[in-house]
């Protein structure tokens, strides 16, 4: 300790400003990792970015005044801010950081607003709208009061969103349990955690057995999916299925190779399912990705599929042409590249170079033939991932129960006082929400509905969500097994179009979609409400009535499930497939004498059949 003290002195004399930042942290913090070898970066000191007081005797002194997590955004403007500016302004106004999405689908579900974006996690505005989705300002989610009358700005909703749904957002660091450790701010992607939360690098100040520290003291661009699964393991689930798993009801199992149960991850356990290619093949979920998606484009936008500028066809191209280069908004790709003739993605995380096949050039079977030549619609019409995503998470019926007797921490209100960077910890919570429990009645993942997403498009839908609420004053019953209703009068149980994030290089097969009723949204079984006891007349796989009457909502505007004619003609085609199945020549055939939208009616139908069998000598029965 004496050599210490005596180098940190020859410091002194030569860089005093420099020692006492980077040196007098590390008689305490020795073999702490060097935050970034980045141009830039690499010559900070712990407090250019921590503050604090590196001059201080004790640790008290020494941290008097420090963040611990410089970059949370309630302190990021002193600290990542003041090299980062555009970023941290793009970041603020994200649905990253707004949630916008998330609380105004929720909203519309219980009948309290359009589908607007209104609301954010806190308040925000722009001065500067650039694009035509961007939205000037959203308000701070209200609180509820149980002892004020319900209306639109006092809602059990809003009070679920609170303590429930509203911890993964970069204000907050989440729940911090295995599976979902993380920081908020920037670090919440760019600080890698461990699903364990616990600390693999050299500061022998830092407790190895805490479940609360990142993986080592480095922020780094090369995030593994592994992180963002930390948070994209709820809602839409889009990052546990990526990896090809499915929560389970909970049994834990399969066994480990011990016998025991699976330790449960995000408080479930999980059953393992066909990964989507890009993950087997290496692929992550920045390589897809863009940075546009992930800090936005400096506007507020107040929905998921408004912030999200990728395709598949933007790699992959078309049948008509190769891929650009870039995305559909027209920013170039960085990690896209012509070589050699071929389009090449090089992997973000390991620089390996994977050549991306081009749909232009791909030879096609015959199934594939009649898909996405034959039958021109299937690519005019639908998202590749409708047939490619062979699986998609579907969780049923999620009933909610609010207990007001038992007051429960609030995701949005951190205590003051003390760092700010850490008011978001979930220990420092406010309990200024009510306790809330949630269950469900099943769970499925096979053939996931179809319908048309908000784009025109034919996409798979998945619940989300269809809450039935029942509210509780201790034992006393209050509300029971209450479905809502939209503003626009549809039931507030939803449905809405997804990209599963399961693709596979084999597609769906024709009968799958055209034969399959749960496909088209007309449900998969029968409903029997007695038994059930939910206050509605329908299956929840059931989204639209045979007559093209909505029976669910979705929260993407201009969303909806097959209408009337759609439905009649896609069954109708599921009656030519039991015979015909893929056969290329026959449905090119249709096309070119008949047209794409309908087959022959019933009367040259029948003639046809009776021309054939009579020919062949068998006559009709």
């Amino acid at each position: 300790m004496k050599r210490i003290h005596i180098v940190l002195l020859l410091a002194l004399l030569l860089v005093p400003g420099l020692a006492l930042s980077a040196e007098q942290c590390l008689t305490c913090h020795e073999g702490i990792e060097k935050i970034s070898d980045v141009p830039g970066m690499a010559h900070l000191t712990c407090t250019d970015c921590h503050m604090g007081d590196a001059a201080g005797a004790t640790i008290e002194a020494a941290h008097s005044g420090m963040y611990a997590n410089p970059s949370d955004l309630r302190v990021i403007d002193k600290t990542c801010g003041s090299c980062h500016p555009q970023e941290v302004a793009n970041a603020e106004k994200s649905l990253h950081a707004t949630s916008a999405g998330i609380i105004s689908g929720t909203r519309y579900a219980w009948g309290l607003q359009d589908r607007t974006s209104r609301y954010g996690n806190y308040a925000v505005s722009d001065d500067k709208v650039d694009s035509p989705n961007g939205i000037a300002s959203l308000q701070q989610i209200p609180m509820y009061n149980p002892s004020k009358p319900e209306g639109p700005n006092n809602s059990p909703a809003d009070d679920y969103l609170r303590n429930q749904c509203l911890r993964c957002h970069i204000w907050s660091d989440g729940h911090q349990r295995d599976g979902d450790y993380r920081a908020s701010g920037c670090a919440a992607c760019h600080v890698v955690y461990s699903d364990a939360g616990t600390y693999e690098g050299g500061d022998k100040a830092i407790d190895k057995t805490k479940k609360d520290r990142p993986m080592s003291h480095r922020i780094t661009t090369k995030i593994p999916e592994t992180q963002c699964i930390h948070c994209h393991n709820r809602g839409g689930r889009t990052g546990v299925s990526y990896i090809g798993t499915i929560e389970s009801d909970g049994y834990g199992t399969p066994y480990t190779e011990s016998g025991g149960k699976q330790g449960k991850l995000h408080g479930k356990n999980y059953n393992h399912l066909t990964a989507d290619i890009h993950y087997d093949k290496g692929m992550t979920c920045i390589d897809c990705h863009t940075k546009q998606d992930m800090h936005g484009n400096g506007d507020i936008v107040g929905k998921r599929e408004l912030g999200v500028e990728i395709e598949c066809i933007d790699c992959h191209g078309t049948m008509a042409a190769r891929s650009t280069l870039k995305t559909t908004e027209g920013n170039a790709f960085n990690n896209l590249q012509e070589k050699g003739g071929k389009v090449i993605l090089t992997a973000k995380l390991t620089g390996k170079e994977h050549v991306v096949p081009q749909i232009t050039e791909t030879e096609l079977n015959s199934t594939g033939y009649t898909a996405m030549v034959a039958v021109s619609q299937h690519m005019e019409r639908m998202e590749c991932y409708s047939c490619h995503a062979k699986w998609a998470p579907q969780c049923y019926g999620c009933h909610a129960k609010q207990d007001i007797g038992k007051p429960n921490g609030d995701w949005l209100n951190g205590k003051s006082g003390g760092d700010p960077s850490m008011a978001s910890h979930k220990d420092n919570r406010e309990k200024t929400a009510f306790g809330w429990n949630e269950s469900r009645s099943y769970v499925r993942w096979e053939n996931p509905t179809l319908g048309i997403n908000s784009e025109g498009q034919v996409s798979p839908f998945i619940p989300g969500c269809q809450v039935v609420f029942t509210q509780m004053d201790g034992e006393k019953n209050i509300v029971n097994n209450k479905i809502f209703t939209t503003l626009d009068g549809t039931s507030g149980l939803g449905t809405n179009p997804i990209q599963p994030h399961t693709v596979t290089k084999e597609a769906r097969t024709c009968s799958e979609c055209h034969t399959t009723s749960k496909a088209v949204g007309l449900g998969g079984g029968v409903y029997d409400s007695a038994a059930n006891g939910l206050p509605v007349d329908f299956e929840l796989e059931r989204i639209v009535d045979e007559n093209g009457k909505q029976l669910q909502n979705t929260t993407h505007e201009g969303a909806r499930p097959f209408n009337r004619e759609e439905l009649q003609r896609i069954m109708r085609t599921g009656t030519c497939v039991a015979c015909h199945g893929a056969d290329d020549k026959v449905w090119a055939k249709m096309k070119d004498k008949v047209g794409i939208d309908g087959a022959p009616n019933d009367e040259l139908h029948s003639k046809a059949i009776e021309k054939i069998l009579l020919k062949s000598g068998k006559g009709l029965f």
